[in-house]
């Protein structure tokens, strides 16, 4: 069911998109050579206890999880590019890191991603992440009333498309609410003026992600954490916006 929010309960969120902006950019800066995966999701666990805040992780257990998550942030390494579950790894120099994040405060959820290079980047690497960052934004651009989910796809899609990469629709956005995963489902190619209308008071979770050379992905025998077909890397930007009568609320914006 989707579910329109009202302007008093798009402040209430705001808090949840506070502290999530704030576990994404304290994980991100604390990924570099020689610290470990286990210890970032230590950072964002201690954080969310010093908030009175909530994992939507640690008990998530979905139709496509081998089983209940049992961490409180994806950790996504090189060819991984989702749901990365954090494990007893070193980061190395060069590596491409992406780390997502969802959390509840006050009973309203926010979720976001972003990717970094640890230590030395590749050219490549740079590339693909701000194609990323580039598609989020031509996302949120786009979701303003009289618009569609099908015109956050397209844009989307062009900015991947532009430098080359294909896109995989099978993980996309999604509602955000009182749960970290709704309707409507927001996939990154799409065909513009179709799709559910979009409507102030809607509220979504905006994520591109691209890997290097193909759109095909596997699951890691760990049950979770999703691979490049090819061994390619990827990367993944991700912010929860609502839609209002004016411009988008970016709940989860950083600095």
């Amino acid at each position: 069911m989707i579910e329109l929010r009202t302007p008093a309960e798009i402040e209430q969120m705001r808090p949840a998109g506070r502290f999530v902006a704030s576990v994404i950019e304290a994980t991100a800066a604390a990924a570099k050579v020689g610290v470990n995966l286990l210890e970032l999701d230590a950072l964002a666990h201690e954080m969310i206890r010093k908030a009175g805040a909530e994992s939507c992780y640690i008990d998530y257990h979905p139709s496509f999880g081998a089983s209940p998550f049992g961490k409180v942030l994806c950790t996504s390494v090189n060819d991984a590019v989702l749901h990365g579950l954090p494990f007893d790894y070193t980061l190395k120099d060069g590596d491409l890191l992406s780390v997502d994040f969802a959390a509840s405060v006050g009973g309203w959820v926010s979720d976001s991603a972003k990717s970094v290079v640890v230590g030395t980047p590749r050219d490549e690497d740079l590339r693909l992440i701000r194609t990323t960052e580039r598609a989020l934004d031509a996302g949120i651009a786009a979701a303003r009333p009289g618009n569609r989910i099908g015109d956050i796809s397209r844009a989307i899609a062009d900015v991947a498309r532009e430098q080359g990469y294909s896109i995989n629709t099978d993980f996309g956005g999604h509602g955000v609410g009182r749960t970290m995963h709704g309707d409507p489902h927001v996939p990154n190619n799409g065909r513009p003026g179709r799709g559910l209308p979009l409507r102030p008071g809607l509220v979504i979770a905006i994520e591109p992600w691209f890997l290097e050379t193909t759109d095909r992905i596997f699951t890691d025998p760990d049950g979770w954490t999703l691979r490049s077909a090819d061994g390619s890397r990827g990367a993944h930007s991700e912010h929860t916006i609502a839609i209002t009568d004016g411009d988008p609320l970016v709940l989860t914006a950083r600095g």
